[in-house]
């Protein structure tokens, strides 16, 4: 009888930067990572540096101006890397796959790996300006984020909503688990949004998050502008990002109150 071993390699395309900060755009709540990071990858102009190479994803590819690409890359330039999914990652391979991608950013000496996301608001559709919660991997980085202490020499000009109780569920959740794991410092921004409607607005909530954090400016006016444009394009990974949550029970995060 022959078996067969799933395989995850990571190949690099371009020469990689180390010590650069590691960003995740994975689909999620509101696909607010998703659209946050193609916002990112255009408006920095990263090119491709990295992809994912698995036989634990669906046989597919994505195109992009009439040539193929695998669903899950890496962009970057020398001072980012950006960690893209354009599919959604299901839900029996999302813990090799997310291990897999804190591992090579390890191994690239990412000096801080900061995921984007959403959490799921109730009332959403009578929030006028999503909060940004922060959740951080250590004890140390969420002192820096209320602004109590200092991070390698820096302090935060104003604090961030910390997410001090609660649930998280999904792709963040493990980027998380692994970095404290591996000692890796990870700040997550998650943005109150719809469950299951693409949200450029809480996209647009977390990239000013992630702005005011690293001290870059990232102009949001076209993601706020096409809004409309992006949640027709985003409806069909929606739904199966959707799907795939339901299978990690992501409703689990209503459980407790997340927010007050």
């Amino acid at each position: 009888m022959s078996s067969t071993t799933n395989y995850i390699r990571i190949i690099e395309r371009k020469p990689v930067s180390s010590g650069a900060v590691m960003l995740y755009g994975l689909p999620d709540v509101g696909l607010v990572g998703v659209i946050a990071a193609s916002h990112m990858v255009s408006e920095f102009n990263l090119e491709e540096v990295a992809f994912v190479d698995t036989d634990m994803l669906p046989p597919m590819i994505v195109l992009h101006k009439g040539t193929p690409h695998t669903p899950i890359r890496i962009f970057g330039n020398n001072e980012l890397l950006l960690a893209v999914s354009e599919i959604a990652i299901p839900a029996d391979s999302i813990h090799r796959i997310i291990r897999s991608l804190v591992k090579w950013g390890k191994e690239k000496e990412a000096r801080i790996m900061i995921p984007l996301g959403g959490i799921p608001a109730p009332n959403r559709q009578e929030i006028t300006e999503p909060k940004v919660f922060a959740v951080a991997s250590s004890p140390q980085l969420v002192e820096w984020l209320e602004g109590k202490a200092e991070w390698k020499g820096r302090r935060v000009d104003e604090p961030f909503n910390i997410l001090q109780e609660g649930y998280m569920v999904g792709p963040y959740a493990l980027v998380l688990q692994y970095c404290m794991q591996e000692n890796i410092p990870a700040v997550a921004f998650l943005s109150q949004a719809f469950y299951n409607y693409p949200d450029p607005q809480a996209a647009a909530m977390a990239l000013k998050a992630l702005s005011k954090l690293m001290g870059i400016q990232i102009d949001v006016s076209q993601l706020l502008e096409k809004g409309e444009e992006i949640r027709l394009k985003a409806r069909d990974i929606m739904k199966r990002t959707t799907k795939e949550l339901a299978k990690m029970r992501k409703t689990q995060e209503y459980d407790i109150p997340l927010y007050v």
